[in-house]
Order: C-alpha cells, then sequence, then structure tokens
C-alpha cells in the first residue's frame, strides 16, 4: 500500500493544539512505518475543513484517483472533514476509485464495511459536537443582548474628529455633505472604521457632540 498523507491546520484554529502539521506529520508517518507502507507524498493545508473545495485536497484527491498511491492517511478524521455528508462524498469517491481512506483516531479498518460504517459515527459526532458549540454560544449571546449587552468592539470616535466636525459646522458653517467629503478625502475613519463619510452619519456626529 502507497501511502499520501494529508495534514492540515487552518488558520483559525490553534496550532499547538496537538494537531500542528509536525505533530500530524510524525505521527502519519510512523503509523506508516509501522505498517510497511512506503510514504509517496505529504500534502499540507491550511484551509477550514467547511468545504471539500480546498485546493490542496483537491489536489491530494487527484493524485490518489491518478494511481499514485493507495491509501489516504489522516491523522484525525476532522482533519478531513467535519461534515458527515462530506464524509460519506470522500468514502464514495474513494470506493469508486479504489483507494482507501485511513484516519489514526479509528480503531477500525476502513477497507471493511464495519470499519467505515464506525468511521462515518464518529463524523456523526464531531458534526453533531460542533453544532451543540454554535448552538450554546448563539444562546449565550442571545442572553447577552436581551440584557442590554452591546457585544463586538467598542464604536469609538477620537474627540479630535467629534471637535472638529463641530467647529466646522458650528464655526465654519460647513454642509454635512462637504464635512464629510473632507473627512472622507484626508483618510479620517468614521467610528465604525468605514472609509467613507455620508452627510447622515456626519449630522449624527455633529448633534451629538
Amino acid at each position: 500500500m502507497r501511502a499520501l498523507i494529508y495534514i492540515r491546520v487552518s488558520t483559525n484554529e490553534q496550532a499547538d493544539s496537538g494537531l500542528g502539521l509536525e505533530a500530524q506529520l510524525a505521527a502519519c508517518r510512523a503509523a506508516c512505518a509501522a505498517r510497511g507502507w512506503p510514504v509517496v507524498a505529504v500534502i499540507p493545508d491550511d484551509e477550514s475543513a467547511r468545504s471539500l473545495k480546498r485546493p490542496k485536497l483537491i489536489e491530494a484527491l487527484g493524485r490518489l484517483e491518478a494511481g499514485e498511491a493507495d491509501v489516504l492517511v489522516v491523522a484525525k478524521l476532522d482533519r478531513l472533514t467535519r461534515s458527515v455528508k462530506d464524509f460519506c462524498l470522500l468514502v464514495e469517491r474513494a470506493s469508486r476509485h479504489g483507494y482507501a481512506i485511513l484516519a489514526l483516531d479509528s480503531p477500525a479498518d476502513p477497507s471493511s464495511a464495519a470499519g467505515a460504517a464506525m468511521q462515518q459515527m464518529m463524523v456523526v459526532f464531531s458534526e453533531y459536537e460542533r453544532r451543540v458549540i454554535a448552538a450554546r454560544t448563539r444562546a449565550a449571546m442571545a442572553a447577552l443582548r436581551s440584557r442590554g449587552v452591546k457585544l463586538g468592539r467598542p464604536r469609538v470616535l477620537p474627540p479630535e474628529v467629534r471637535n472638529r466636525i463641530k467647529r466646522e459646522r458650528e464655526e465654519d458653517g460647513r454642509s454635512y455633505r462637504e464635512i464629510a467629503r473632507r473627512l472622507t478625502a484626508e483618510g479620517i475613519a468614521t467610528a465604525h472604521g468605514a472609509a467613507k463619510w455620508s452627510h447622515a452619519t456626519v449630522r449624527k456626529v455633529a448633534l451629538s457632540a
């Protein structure tokens, strides 16, 4: 069995969680060596597992389907995908093209029907855990909003910008549109971080200054 190793840590994940690229590669190489499988390629990836449309994964599957390797080896199933639907598609695709998928966190042989079923169950629980965490997060955010807690980064406009708007409006007699044009031209950001000012935003600041 010729092995192709696929390792992944997305930019949104913690690289020091024990599943960093080096740790994954070491585990996969050790597993292949124990089975006597030569490693023909190692493909690292840094994208999220939310989609199968990842260039590096597409490359890995393409090489397997071209006959360059007989088994796709990953450290954990969630390095490959966290979606039940996507995993089923990958298993079906592997069966159709004659290669296997081995995840080191699965005690089952992926070439057997029982092993494939066990892998699918692991992905089911992985997706369930992700949805539970997401649901808890949404509930916590909703509870905070119901208590009047403002979420997100504070929207603060520097005092000097507020004073300038008030001065240009009251002392210089400039229109809101003219003030907005000048602030935008000078590259001064709004309280929301936007690069372009509107007359309505200037008016709001002027009346609250």
